[in-house]
């Protein structure tokens, strides 16, 4: 994943894979007419795993790391996640903010040099009704991640069989890479 090349992308699309033990999810650039291009990365979590970690490879023979995300303790409501890239340099990070996710889901995306995103599930109805049962986790939402008041980036869940997200970057300032950790993030933590 070339960083300058990355860094121009202005739509994703991250699709589930489904697999018995793990988590799988194909990060792609989104071609003009929506449809899935170039595989940027592949992503893989062990369900269950004692302490929440993900690795992003470069394609699904998982060669070679270009990312990933850890959670800092074993057991935290309000778990903060750190992003590194490959060689294990911090990119950012991002938590969940337990009080306010109560009603609908927040986080809150940090990177150096540009601050605090958060993002908040948009439909409040939504948000209510999947909190409702484990069965509907497969209703869309919407998450929409601003600045003061400014908007940076969406995760849009699509309806589907698999998980399939349409990630949308307004700001060019933001490093891709935190939002493909988010991306991924919101589907891989968001029930925990």
């Amino acid at each position: 994943m070339e960083l300058e090349q990355l860094q121009a992308e202005q739509r994703l699309i991250v699709r589930q894979r489904i697999r018995m033990m793990v988590n799988q999810y194909e990060i792609h650039a989104a071609e003009p007419d929506g449809s899935e291009g170039r595989l940027l990365a592949f992503a893989q979590q062990k369900r269950l795993a004692f302490k929440e970690q993900v690795t992003l490879y470069s394609d699904d023979t998982k060669q070679h790391p270009v990312l990933g995300f850890k959670a800092r303790k074993v057991m935290d409501l309000g778990a903060t996640y750190d992003v590194v890239d490959a060689a294990g340099s911090p990119v950012g990070l991002f938590r969940k903010d337990f009080a306010r996710s109560l009603l609908r889901s927040t986080w809150h995306v940090e990177q150096p040099n540009l601050g605090t995103m958060t993002g908040q599930e948009r439909n409040v109805a939504v948000a209510i009704v999947r909190r409702l049962s484990d069965t509907l986790s497969f209703l869309p939402y919407h998450f929409d991640f601003t600045s003061d008041g400014r908007p940076m980036f969406s995760v849009v869940k699509k309806w589907g069989l698999r998980d399939k997200y349409i990630v949308d970057i307004h700001d060019p300032r933001i490093d891709r890479r935190l939002v493909i950790a988010m991306a991924v993030g919101l589907d891989a933590l968001q029930g925990r």
